[in-house]
């Protein structure tokens, strides 16, 4: 078996897992994480009813346009940010994380930090 789907098949194991503990409410939404080798994803999903309240990407002209290169920390806090920024302007205060099978560190790190120093808590 080759590498890549190997790593891609741990990360899908550790994404069930993590989901079967992790659910959105209307109170408390989740924010899930999605990084590619070019850009970040960020989203907060109320569970429930299965809608997105707030997204924010790198893709997004007015977050990765200024950027040199969208694939790294710097780019995560920016996502980070413009998410709790969004989220506040929504009355979203709490939510909970899910880092969507990919380990907490590196950029799904910063994009939580950024997140918690803006104002959101989880």
């Amino acid at each position: 078996m080759n590498v890549a789907k190997e790593r891609r098949e741990s990360r899908k194991k550790r994404q069930v897992r993590v989901r079967r503990k992790i659910k959105g409410s209307a109170d408390r939404p989740r924010l899930c994480v999605f990084r590619s080798a070019k850009h970040i994803y960020a989203q907060i999903i109320e569970d429930t009813t299965g809608t997105t309240l707030v997204a924010a990407s790198t893709v997004v002209k007015e977050v990765g346009g200024d950027l040199p290169s969208s694939g790294n920390v710097a780019a995560a806090k920016l996502v980070g940010k413009k998410i709790a920024e969004q989220a506040l302007s929504k009355n979203i205060t709490q939510v909970v994380f899910d880092r969507n099978g990919f380990l907490y560190h590196g950029r799904i790190k910063a994009l939580a930090d950024a997140a918690r120093e803006a104002g959101l808590s989880f």
